[in-house]
């Protein structure tokens, strides 16, 4: 949000600090400053230019045209200046253009003063015309100010063109109130007022002037839908002139951005950026029936907006109609072409309305319509607010356009909203904030902040907020308003520190998270975070299951994850964009559904699923001279779930590489892999390459995406000890066996794993695929060969040939057995 700091000061009584110092400020107060932009009122603005006295002209020796003048800026010495202008004369108070200041003058190129010789005379400066400052058309000779003009002063200073700032503030949602020029500078008067510990009264523009017509009716509105419209004020004004806004005006509005219009446009915009309170002015002659209705239109009913589109209406867009119930406008978003304003028009039905946020926010989105009135809307405004808007619109309309007041003011308000009564305790403040504050800065605080003191007991203050502060709804929330108005760099840091300790266990889920992404970010992963809110267009249309979302942030996030996979993609085409294609990630994150309730239909269940997801893509390791590193693939990221499960605690693990009937959604997004399950056959985790045909809807331009979708639920479940397994050394060598396995090529690795280790049991460590051969002349059509190695080991004593032999030799039978295996010599 943009606030200029001109707009500002017309707010205060006394000068502002600087912009810098209002910019620490204001961030100090938690409306952080991103940003100060100078805004010159003249190109360059005048930097280098100042007034002065001529004390003294003559002839120059050289050039009848010319002077020779002497010009008092203020200091010790006077300046020598050669000057043309025909007009220039003692005593005059001018405007000097020192050495090194640049001109842009109208209708010619910049100029950069130097000290120059001028037909043999030296001239350190210049004295200047209108044309020649750029702030007119005159160059009949140099501008002569006024006889009081103080001399050394800078000249835009003078002339009324003062620089401005403006500022870029990045507000939080809540803080609806700071969405105006108004309610900055309420907070940077408290402030200013706690530093200075004194009052700082905001000078806000009064509407006392204010009065309607005796007996006059007011403008007939009828709102039908009360719910989206709390409350709807409007009035009549007639003989409207319509013309080019004064100087002052545009100005504001171009400081912050906004284009100037005519000045009843302008005057809606002025009103929105200082009071925060969106107006609409209609062309009264085009509201046929002379008469408002506030209500909803059948779907699909045609609408021609503002920039000449026309939309088709749903159902619960808000829309401000005529007597005839055709539409004008879209309630708090955007105007209608032919109710709209125009040069012609001379009288207007200014609307000030307070619209509910969840309908325009929906509108907005719908349409995709995100105007300065909507983004208000949608954060709430101030209910109570609209009455005076309205009548600070009129007043101005009347000093700017020439209208007059032709009705009474229409308000129907049916049921006022009083300020929220909130009890403060003292002792809770101070507890909160580790800081005792004087009682006299929290009344000052709380005045400067407009909020009320009701009453005042012991160690309770029964306070009033307005409803301009949607976001203070309890004492802590008067407590941090306190706070942050006082200033966090005021509390003091303590000499020592307090640690307290309590008896109770880190919950057990927390823990066994910790652990994993311990040993995941030392296997070289890194953690993301997607946000759990999604867009819907990833899932099937009208999935019954998609939990969808009433009132979203924007069109692309619409609903709840009910899949961890394409939060995990976006990552990787953000890190693609950004030419960065090696990632291992993990991720922990929930995943939610709705189903409806058991024996009740109309009742819905909102259940949500824990996982951890693993992602591998690009190189598996960083480019060396120590040799060519390798892509990721299929069995790094087996080894890396399998390790992760058994160092989690959990065992008996069995593979499964047919994906047709894995019961985990992830899986039919995969092009092959295998799924993990445990003893009675539940699944635990699916992984494999990420289907390419999902990649390419994505943007993504790698084939290869490896993912891991872990049931975590499950392995909480699952682990009963959650305590670290220790074990001790071995002290006894093991022992290695190799096999070349001969096999059918339909049969996969895991099958003769399996087999090998419910055949080994405790003597069994490890079974390691270490080479696959095929070769049809050698080995025949259809098969292929597996070396695997087989490592044995015994925690209390040393294995003979025999121990291993044995083993080795039922595993061979069984490999035959079951398999049909050959074994190659």
């Amino acid at each position: 949000m943009k606030i200029s700091y001109n707009w500002l000061q017309n707010y205060f009584t006394q000068p502002l600090p600087n912009p810098n110092e209002v910019a620490d400020l204001l961030t100090s107060t938690g409306l952080e400053v991103e940003g100060v932009e100078t805004i010159h009122a003249v190109k360059g603005g005048l930097e280098g230019v100042i007034t002065g006295q001529v004390v003294q002209v003559e002839k120059h020796p050289n050039a009848d045209a010319l002077r020779l003048t002497k010009v008092n800026i203020g200091q010790a010495e006077l300046l020598n200046i050669v000057c043309g202008a025909p007009n220039v004369a003692v005593g005059q108070k001018i405007v000097v253009a020192l050495v090194g200041a640049t001109l842009y003058p109208i209708n010619a190129d910049p100029i950069t003063l130097k000290k120059a010789k001028i037909r043999g005379e030296q001239s350190e400066g210049m004295i200047c015309a209108e044309d020649e400052l750029g702030i007119g058309q005159s160059h009949n000779g140099i501008l002569v100010l006024p006889d009081h003009t103080p001399i050394g002063l800078p000249a835009a200073q003078v002339l009324g063109l003062p620089n401005d700032y403006i500022f870029e503030i990045g507000l939080t949602p809540n803080r609806s109130d700071a969405y105006s020029h108004i309610g900055v500078a309420r907070d940077l008067a408290a402030a200013i007022a706690i530093r200075n510990n004194q009052p700082v009264p905001l000078n806000i523009p009064s509407v006392a002037s204010f009065a309607a017509p005796a007996n006059a009716p007011a403008y007939p509105v009828q709102v039908l839908n009360a719910n989206a419209c709390p409350r709807y004020s409007g009035i009549l004004l007639e003989e409207v002139k319509i013309a080019e806004s004064p100087k002052w005006l545009q100005q504001n509005l171009q400081a912050i951005g906004v284009r100037p219009i005519n000045n009843v446009v302008d005057i809606t915009n002025f009103i929105l950026h200082e009071l925060g309170q969106p107006l609409h002015a209609f062309d009264a002659d085009k509201i046929a029936g002379n008469a408002i209705v506030v209500n909803t239109l059948a779907p699909d009913t045609p609408f021609v907006t503002l920039d000449g589109k026309e939309r088709k209406l749903h159902a619960d867009d808000l829309m401000i109609c005529n007597a005839q119930q055709q539409a004008m406008c879209i309630a708090g978003v955007f105007g209608g072409l032919n109710s709209g304003v125009t040069e012609q028009t001379t009288r207007i039905f200014l609307e000030s309305a307070f619209f509910d946020a969840k309908y325009i926010r929906k509108t907005s989105f719908r349409h995709l319509l995100r105007t300065d009135a909507a983004q208000r809307f949608e954060k709430t405004t101030d209910i109570n607010l609209t009455l005076y808007a309205l009548q600070r619109a009129s007043l101005l309309l009347q000093s700017l356009a020439g209208a007059k007041i032709a009705s009474a003011v229409t308000d129907i308000y049916p049921n006022p909203k009083a300020r929220t009564r909130i009890n403060l305790s003292l002792a809770k403040l101070h507890k909160l904030t580790g800081v005792t504050i004087e009682p006299q800065d929290i009344r000052l605080i709380l005045q400067q902040l407009d909020i009320q003191i009701e009453n005042e007991l012991p160690d309770v203050l029964i306070l009033l907020v307005g409803t301009n502060r949607p976001d203070v709804m309890r004492d802590v929330d008067v407590i941090e308003e306190i706070i942050r108005i006082y200033g966090l760099d005021r509390i003091p840091l303590p000499k020592g520190q307090q640690v307290a300790f309590t008896s109770t266990p880190v919950p057990d889920k927390v823990a066994l998270q910790k652990q994993a992404a311990i040993l995941l970010s030392a296997m070289g992963f890194n953690e993301v975070l997607c946000s759990a809110i999604t867009n819907a267009n990833y899932y099937p249309q009208n999935d019954p299951e998609l939990v969808l979302l009433l009132n979203s942030l924007n069109a692309n996030m619409d609903a709840m994850r009910k899949s961890m996979l394409p939060g995990n993609l976006e990552i990787v085409l953000h890190n693609q964009n950004h030419k960065n294609t090696d990632l291992k990630l993990f991720e922990f994150g929930q995943t939610y559904q709705q189903t409806q309730a058991t024996g009740n239909k109309s009742v819905k269940n909102y259940p949500h699923t824990p996982h951890l997801t693993l992602l591998l893509c690009g190189k598996l390791s960083a480019e060396s001279w120590q040799g060519k590193t390798l892509p990721t693939n299929f069995y790094d990221l087996k080894e890396v779930v399998l390790r992760l499960l058994k160092a989690m605690g959990v065992h008996n693990l069995k593979t499964n590489t047919d994906l047709t009937n894995c019961p985990l959604p992830d899986a039919k997004h995969l092009a092959y892999g295998l799924s993990v399950e445990v003893k009675g056959g539940k699944t635990l985790a699916v992984l494999g390459l990420v289907n390419p045909t999902l990649l390419k809807q994505f943007g993504i331009k790698t084939n290869e995406v490896w993912y891991a979708d872990i049931q975590w639920d499950v392995v909480l479940q699952l682990v009963t000890n959650h305590k670290p397994r220790f074990s001790e050394v071995p002290r006894f060598p093991g022992m290695r066996r190799d096999l070349a396995v001969i096999i059918n090529e339909n049969i996969d690795y895991v099958q003769l794993e399996n087999i090998a280790i419910k055949i080994g049991k405790q003597l069994l460590k490890q079974v390691n695929l270490f080479d696959i051969f095929v070769d049809a002349q050698k080995l025949g059509e259809g098969k292929k060969s597996y070396a695997i190695s087989l490592f044995f080991q015994d925690a209390n004593r040393t294995l003979t040939d025999k121990d291993v032999e044995t083993v080795v030799n039922q595993i061979i039978h069984q490999f035959k057995n079951q398999l049909n295996a050959e074994i190659r010599a």
